[in-house]
Parts: C-alpha cells; structure tokens; sequence
C-alpha cells in the first residue's frame, strides 16, 4: 500500500532531491511494504527520472 512516506519518497526523486543511490537505498528501505505492482510502477518512475 502506498503511505504517505512513500508519495513523500515519489516526490523527492521527481525534484530531484535525491541522488541516484540515495533514492535507491530508500526504494529498497520502503518496497517491503508495497505490492508487487507497486514496485514495478515505483522502479519505472525512478528509472524515467534519473535516466
């Protein structure tokens, strides 16, 4: 389920307030809480934003 930490997460990497192995470790730190679905439109969100 996507919480409030994790739109905080999304909006951080889309503003870029994140470097790339930063929003990396905090993917790995939420996905335990989030469905398989949600992990694959996460990953595709932070690839599309630090391609």
């Amino acid at each position: 389920m996507i919480t409030k930490e994790v739109n905080d997460w999304i909006k951080n990497v889309e503003m870029h307030r994140y470097s790339y192995s930063d929003a990396m470790e905090e993917f790995v730190r939420i996905s335990r809480y989030l469905t398989k679905d949600e992990l694959i439109q996460l990953k595709r969100r932070l690839e599309r934003n630090y391609k």
